[in-house]
């Protein structure tokens, strides 16, 4: 009898404890898990970079709250394109790489994703970097993934740009990169 009373009560806490953990979780999920510096030794596209710490540490780093057309993609073993890229995206590239390509960045990361990349917030000095590429017209604001507190300011930087009519809205015919990944996919190329 003592023991099933012991178990029940174990299982009591143990499911308290994880909801517990379930809660606090949801609650603080936008808030910086670590605050790192480094230098930027690669920008992969417009809104994924490569960091090296002072420790040498390497980390790939997408930014947080933003989606950048997607550039082309290239075979390693052929040379050859494998995946096609979309308009505007060599520019979102190329302006966050003149932005912050060998300078010493400080970046307030706030998650890791599905490929383990470290999702974060880059910052030059009092420069958000991110919120930049929004206003500037080189990305979108990733309103899927966006919380409180940067979901307003995102969201409003991206409607300027819209209406000054800067970068990719500018462009007639914008496709979300969300919506060209999925398409890509469904015609059988996984981006």
């Amino acid at each position: 009898m003592r023991s099933k009373i012991f178990l029940y009560k174990t299982l009591l806490f143990s499911f308290l404890i994880l909801g517990l953990t379930a809660f606090i979780n949801i609650s603080v999920s936008q808030a910086v898990i670590r605050t790192l510096t480094g230098t930027v030794t690669k920008v992969t596209d417009g809104d994924t970079i490569h960091v090296t710490t002072p420790e040498r540490t390497k980390l790939k780093v997408r930014l947080y709250g933003i989606d950048a057309p997607e550039t082309p993609k290239v075979n390693q073993r052929s040379g050859r394109i494998s995946k096609p890229g979309q308009p505007y995206g060599e520019e979102s590239w190329k302006a966050l790489e003149i932005k912050i390509m060998r300078k010493q960045v400080k970046l307030d990361i706030i998650d890791i994703d599905k490929y383990r990349r470290m999702v974060g917030i880059v910052w030059i000095g009092e420069r958000n970097i991110n919120l930049e590429m929004v206003s500037e017209g080189y990305a979108e604001a990733y309103v899927e993934y966006l919380k409180y507190p940067y979901r307003s300011e995102f969201i409003e930087a991206e409607r300027e740009a819209k209406s000054a009519g800067r970068g990719i809205w500018k462009l007639t015919e914008y496709e979300r990169p969300t919506d060209f990944r999925k398409r890509l996919k469904v015609r059988g190329g996984e981006y």
